[in-house]
């Protein structure tokens, strides 16, 4: 097999971009098996031959026998160790490959190994340091090597893995995906392209008995069904007499997940997450040079090599993902290797010298290196200067965070110097909604009488009443009321990639212009935290909004959380907010209405309980009360003056489907969530009217109208998509949506097209994926073992449009705050695609403008620590008299490009009809 193509590096000794990260030789060291010195009896029960015929193994010649520059590496971990199984617990180094599963892993050790892992990125030690923290201070019993996007052949997307893999030879090292092809091409086999990429797909697994497998059955026909995410596949035929292979798949085996449930499941190829800017693997290629297929004497193999292990050092690979939710067995694997460690250390020839004992919290697992590990948290640079992690201020074990240093996930220390007590007056109006025409009067009656009012409503109008219970709404209320209004700054004048300016209103008018160097979230944090109040205040009320922050956040708020820098900026503010003091709720399965009021301690309550209820009463008693009925008959299609255009033209767009599509064959993302922008000049129209004419419609459960006078912005949004949710109890939840079909003319043809969506093996895959992410998002702040997926892939009906939705929840930790919830998850994966982080840079780099506050999410963040936030899609936004639709779709490796076109033309349909209809219609003006 020919590798004599140049990959990152033309020399034999490669470099990596932060200056943090030693250099060293890709060179494999091949050791004696006398240093090791393990039990025989431990290589007996441990290691096992192929059950399958010989092979044929093929050594690369990039690779040279080397001496370990340190012999006495294993000799000093081995005598401090004493048998782990006496403590109890087993404590694992995670390293992450910049992937979006990690978190995934992360939760599941947690549970099983009594001790939440150290989580690093592959970039962010030196050797000396992982020497250190592996050896000097036997901090660590295993290692685990996380999936990830890219390639183990280009050292910014592995790291420090490959040297791990070389060095670590006596300590167990689990590799994922990523990992596990890093095992092998670290040993001299041949990484190569898959027969065809796979991923949010299963497969069955035979095995060949491996302790690593014990306790699961064997054979595709069995229920051992994994979840594979990869592009990229070692060539069995090329791993040398070290490596020895333990699982496979058959290449043509792969499956949905509904297969997986009532027959036989099969996978798809996955891929792996790297550090490094967005370098495709056909841009490492030289001039037409290609990567090399899974064939043999000019057939193709059958079989795809699933797991390896080595012949003599604890360490093994598993290609698929056993920490997917649609992964059967998974949890037993992990299991299983937490008894490999334990048997192998009980089994290593240690005297008396006894390992250091640890307690069970995560600021205590690197012994005697705390202080230091404060120092070591750095940021990784792409080519370009920009910043793919948080502030270098940020400690790497931050408490209990276990190194999820992306931003300071912990809020307790913030000081409060001008904390303010809020107090909550409320009052409750039985069964009156309906008497005064629902939640669209009662706005109209309250606050839809000025269209240049400051006004919001978060509005459930989907009809199906168990989607969502509650609307609110308010307009500029009392002496608390402010308004926000944010930009990111151009890149040219800062060196923080968050920073901006905003300006704040209050509610005698007065404003003020401040830069925010930290951006728009930590000054949002910074005013949540600075409230406090008393619960007894909302006890008695059965939602959780009671005043506070209402408004949106645009898209490119991502770099506040972890994501590149913005090669495109918005023309619209990035976020919008108003405090408000005044809210009015309706309660739609109950028929009842709630006022309520805020106001800090000592100061006088206002009068806008009495005079709501008074309004809302005269309301209901004036039988000649009658709004006029904005929602008139369609107009032809004969009579429209305008349509909207799009940003990229239908050939444009298809060509960046394809583009995507080979990202995701040379393993730089799993999926990538295209999109673009459709335009249209209004000019001065009436925006309540079109709201009000769009939720007639296209109800949705997550609908909202936001009208920002200052910021001339107006948003009519009708989403059906819930990004993400904290209720009074720490309980956060998500419910993405991916996967969606146009509702059929017939009720026969409806169905039809539902249980299409149902079975469809691509939208299935689409939404696992994204399942998978927001599980590992959530498990970035929440308890260990509580994330959990109560309704996976539900197919719901809305009056346009089928879509699969999937519920993810889990239980925030209590020393995470709110905020910190929004930024381990935003921007919402159902927009991005997986590995979230090497996806965004993708889509920065192939869609052509800014998303604005498409893609974003609109919500509210109450006084009490609760939020809701929706993703911005199906939403009209009117800016400076232009609209605008944002839309596109998820690319995976089952995508057809011109169907991926007229998916994303699908979802404009409902909001552009509803903007023509109204805008070219003067009846409605």
């Amino acid at each position: 097999m020919n590798m004599n193509f140049s990959f990152c590096s033309t020399s034999s000794e490669v470099s990596y971009p932060s200056e943090n990260v030693m250099r060293f030789s890709v060179a494999n060291r091949l050791f004696s098996p006398e240093s090791v010195r393990i039990d025989e009896k431990w290589k007996k029960k441990y290691i096992h031959l192929p059950c399958r015929g010989t092979r044929k193994v093929i050594a690369s010649s990039r690779f040279v026998a080397e001496q370990l520059e340190d012999s006495s590496i294993v000799k000093k971990s081995l005598l401090r160790r004493e048998p782990v199984e006496k403590l109890g617990i087993v404590r694992t180094l995670l390293i992450d490959n910049y992937d979006s599963y990690t978190y995934n892993i992360y939760q599941a050790l947690t549970t099983i190994n009594g001790v939440p892992p150290v989580v690093i990125r592959n970039d962010e030690w030196t050797w000396e340091e992982a020497y250190h923290y592996l050896y000097e201070d036997v901090a660590f019993d295993n290692i685990v090597i996380s999936p990830g996007p890219g390639s183990p052949m280009c050292p910014a997307d592995i790291g420090i893995c490959l040297r791990l893999l070389r060095e670590c030879r006596d300590i167990p090292i689990l590799g994922v995906c990523l990992g596990h092809q890093a095992l092998g091409y670290v040993h001299g086999a041949h990484v190569v392209h898959a027969p065809e990429p796979v991923h949010g797909r299963l497969s069955g697994i035979e095995h060949d008995g491996n302790i690593l497998f014990s306790d699961i059955p064997s054979g595709r026909n069995s229920d051992f069904k994994v979840v594979r995410y990869h592009s990229l596949i070692i060539d069995e035929e090329s791993l040398p007499k070290e490596l020895v292979p333990i699982a496979w798949t058959i290449y043509n085996d792969t499956g949905s997940y509904s297969e997986k449930k009532f027959s036989v499941p099969v996978n798809n190829n996955g891929s792996s997450l790297g550090n490094g800017s967005v370098t495709s693997v056909s841009e490492n290629l030289e001039n037409g040079s290609h990567w090399p297929s899974s064939h043999v004497d000019g057939k193709q193999n059958r079989h795809i090599l699933m797991g390896i292990m080595h012949s003599s050092f604890p360490h093994y690979g598993l290609q698929f993902h056993p920490e997917s939710i649609a992964t059967t067995y998974g949890s037993q694997l992990f299991k299983n290797f937490k008894d490999i460690t334990v048997d192998y250390w009980s089994r290593c020839k240690s005297p008396s010298l006894r390992r250091r004992n640890i307690n069970d919290t995560a600021n205590t697992q690197v012994p005697g290196a705390t202080q230091l590990l404060k120092n070591l948290s750095r940021t990784r640079s792409t080519g370009n200067g920009s910043t793919y992690y948080g502030s270098p201020k940020k400690s790497l074990f931050t408490a209990k965070t276990n190194g999820a240093d992306v931003f300071n996930l912990v809020d307790l220390s913030y000081p409060k110097p001008h904390a303010k007590l809020l107090r909550l007056k409320w009052k409750k109006l039985d069964g009156l909604a309906h008497k005064v025409g629902g939640s669209r009067n009662i706005f109209l009656e309250l606050f839809g009488k000025s269209r240049e009012n400051d006004t919001f409503w978060l509005d459930t109008s989907s009809s199906d009443k168990a989607r969502g219970r509650f609307s609110f709404m308010g307009g500029k209320g009392g002496s608390l009321w402010k308004q926000l209004t944010f930009s990111l700054s151009d890149q040219s004048e800062i060196t923080s990639k968050h920073a901006g300016h905003i300006l704040i209103e209050d509610a005698q008018g007065f404003t003020e212009k401040r830069f925010l160097e930290e951006g728009f979230l930590d000054f949002l944090r910074k005013e949540l935290s600075s409230i406090t109040y008393d619960e007894k205040d909302f006890a008695g009320l059965p939602f959780e909004f009671c005043g506070g922050y209402v408004g949106c956040i645009g898209y490119d708020i991502k770099v506040e959380c972890g994501m590149p820098i913005n090669r495109h900026k918005s023309k619209a503010p990035d976020a919008c907010f108003f405090f408000t003091d005044n809210v009015v709720a309706i309660d739609h399965q109950l028929d009842d209405v709630y006022i309520l009021s805020l106001h800090e301690e000592g100061t006088t309550e206002t009068s806008f309980l009495n005079d709501t209820e008074k309004k809302l009463i005269t309301s209901r008693d004036s039988s000649a009360r009658k709004w006029k009925d904005q929602t008139l008959p369609a107009i032809d299609s004969s009579q429209r003056k305008a349509s909207f255009v799009p940003d990229k033209s239908r050939e444009q767009y298809i060509n960046d489907v394809e583009s995507c599509m080979k990202y995701i064959k040379d393993g730089e993302s799993y999926e990538l969530c295209l999109t673009t922008q459709n335009r249209l000049r209004i000019g001065n129209t009436n925006p309540l009217g079109l709201y009000l004419h769009l939720r007639e419609k296209n109800p949705a459960p997550y609908a909202a109208f936001l009208n920002f006078s200052h910021a001339n912005l107006s948003i009519c949004c009708s989403s059906p998509e819930r990004f993400l949710q904290l209720d009074r109890n720490g309980m956060l939840e998500a419910k993405p949506i991916k996967g969606t079909i146009a509702r059929g003319s017939t009720p026969e043809e409806d169905e039809l097209l539902k249980m299409q969506l149902k079975l469809s093996e691509k939208n299935q895959a689409e939404n696992l994926m994204i399942v998978d992410l927001l599980r590992n998002d959530l498990g970035r702040v929440c308890e260990p073992g509580s994330v959990h997926v109560p309704n996976l892939m539900d197919v719901e009906s809305y009056t346009t449009v089928h879509t699969m939705v999937s519920t993810i929840r889990g239980l925030k930790k209590t020393d995470i705050s709110p905020m910190e919830c929004v930024r381990a998850a935003f921007p919402g994966g159902s927009m991005t695609g997986a590995p979230k982080l090497r996806s965004v840079e993708i889509l920065d780099s192939l869609e052509n403008c800014s998303r604005g506050l498409y893609s974003g999410s609109i919500g509210y963040f109450s006084y009490n620590g609760t939020f809701d936030l929706n993703i911005v899609i199906r939403t009209v936004v009117i800016h400076e008299d232009e609209a605008t639709i944002g839309a596109g779709g998820a690319i995976v490796a089952l995508s057809n490009p011109e169907d991926e076109f007229e998916e994303m033309i699908l979802k404009t349909r409902a909001p552009a009809n509803a903007v023509i209809e109204f805008c070219c219609d003067p009846r409605r003006q």
